[in-house]
C-alpha cells in the first residue's frame, strides 16, 4: 500500500511519460517532413547528420523512459485496486441496474394559515431520499447530472438547490445505482420518505430500469490540512 500511495501521488509522472512519448512521435515526424523538403544536393549530407542526431536524442529519451516505467511499475493487484479507488471516489463513469427518482414541487392550492414551505422541496428531502437509497445498498447516486461524493454538499441555495457548488431548480432526478428492487423499495415502502413527502403534495416517482448511467465527479479535490501519512496501530 505503501508503493501504491507513492504512486498515487507522484501522478505527474505519469504525464511526463506522455510528455516524452510524444516528444519521440514529434521527433520522427520531422525527420520524415524534412526528409521530403531538403534540396536534392544537399539532402544526403544533411540527412545523415540529422538522423545521427535525432537517433541519439531518442535513445536518451528511451532510455528515460525505461527507467520510470521501471521505477513506477505496478503490479496487476495494485492496477484493480486503483481503479477500485477510482470508483469509489466517484473519479469514474458507471453504468448498471438500478433506480431515477423524479421529483418535484407540489402543485396542490396551499391551505389558508398553511407554511408555503411545506409544498415545496428543500435540502432535507432531498437528503432523506439519499439517506434510505444508501442504507439499501446505493454504489452511486447523482442528483442533476451531479455526482455525489463523500464530499458533496446538498443545501438549500435561495429557491435552488446546491449540489457540489452547482445550482439547479426543481425538478429534480436522483439516478442511484444497485440492487433496483432494493432501492425502490426504500423509497416506496409504507410509511416511508415518499408517503411523508406526499402529504404535502410533493411530486415524487419512482421507476426501476435495468441500466442507467452516472457521470464522473468533476470537480477539485482541495484537502488543505489532511496530509497522507503511514498507517498507525491506535
Amino acid at each position: 500500500m505503501k508503493k501504491l500511495r507513492h504512486i498515487w501521488g507522484e501522478g505527474w509522472s505519469i504525464t511526463f511519460i506522455c510528455v516524452i512519448v510524444g516528444f519521440i512521435l514529434s521527433i520522427e515526424f520531422k525527420q520524415e517532413k524534412e526528409t521530403d523538403t531538403l534540396p536534392p544536393d544537399k539532402r544526403i549530407e544533411e540527412l545523415s547528420t540529422e538522423i545521427l542526431k535525432v537517433q541519439r536524442e531518442r535513445e536518451e529519451l528511451k532510455l528515460q523512459l525505461l527507467t520510470l516505467q521501471k521505477e513506477y511499475e505496478v503490479s496487476p493487484e495494485e492496477l484493480v485496486t486503483m481503479e477500485n479507488l477510482r470508483m469509489q471516489a466517484g473519479l469514474t463513469a458507471l453504468e448498471g441496474s438500478g433506480v431515477i427518482v423524479r421529483m418535484d414541487d407540489s402543485k396542490s392550492d396551499i391551505r389558508k394559515g398553511e407554511n408555503p414551505n411545506l409544498y415545496v422541496i428543500h435540502d432535507e428531502d432531498i437528503l432523506r431520499i439519499i439517506n434510505e437509497l444508501r442504507a439499501a445498498g446505493a454504489e452511486a447516486i447523482s442528483i442533476n447530472g451531479q455526482r455525489l461524493t463523500a464530499t458533496s454538499e446538498i443545501r438549500c441555495a435561495g429557491p435552488t438547490l446546491s449540489v457540489n457548488n452547482v445550482r439547479s431548480a426543481p425538478p429534480f432526478e436522483i439516478i442511484a445505482i444497485g440492487d433496483k428492487s432494493s432501492l425502490e423499495n426504500s423509497i416506496k415502502m409504507r410509511g416511508g420518505v415518499e408517503d411523508a413527502l406526499k402529504v404535502w403534495g410533493i411530486q415524487i416517482e419512482v421507476q426501476s430500469v435495468e441500466n442507467v448511467y452516472i457521470p464522473p465527479y468533476k470537480g477539485e479535490f482541495r484537502h488543505q490540512f489532511a496530509q497522507l501519512v503511514e498507517e498507525k496501530n491506535l
